[in-house]
């Protein structure tokens, strides 16, 4: 097979765009590139913290730990207390764990799961709502009766 050689420079553009130099400054200024403002300084014009962020959160309770020197309040049982100082991580790696568990499942299967509960912790309060209110019924009728 011959390969052909293009002769024609007309395909390809004659010369590069070139870019403009940028002249450096002068000693002792300093320059700034940003694509976007910075997300600190007075001309920051950004969101505030929300306050339902999960890293906020930890850190005002680690601050707070800080605090108190990882003490737990007194008026705690002795269990809550030893579980005080390792209850972060452990729910850390319970969430962990539930978000691996989703994430390796069918997108249908966790929405359905999560349908489900929905469904059933609802009815479930109102069949025990129900059923209470069935027993006070028998209860109070019991006691006209007497």
């Amino acid at each position: 097979m011959a390969t052909s050689i293009i002769s024609s420079s007309s395909q390809f553009p004659a010369s590069l765009p070139r870019r403009h130099a940028i002249p450096l400054p002068a000693k002792g200024k300093t320059v700034r590139f940003a694509h976007r403002k910075d997300s600190y300084g007075p001309d920051f014009e950004g969101h505030l913290v929300d306050e339902n962020m999960i890293v906020l959160r930890k850190r005002i309770h680690e601050m707070r730990m800080v605090e108190t020197n990882y003490e737990p309040p007194s008026n705690w049982m002795d269990w809550e207390k030893r579980y005080y100082a390792s209850y972060d991580s452990d729910v850390c790696e319970v969430l962990g764990l539930l978000q691996t568990l989703l994430m390796n499942t069918r997108p249908s299967l966790a929405i359905g799961m999560a349908a489900l509960l929905a469904l059933s912790v609802p009815t479930s309060a109102i069949l025990i709502f129900y059923h209470l209110m069935e027993a006070s019924r028998a209860i109070l009728s019991g006691l006209h009766l007497s």
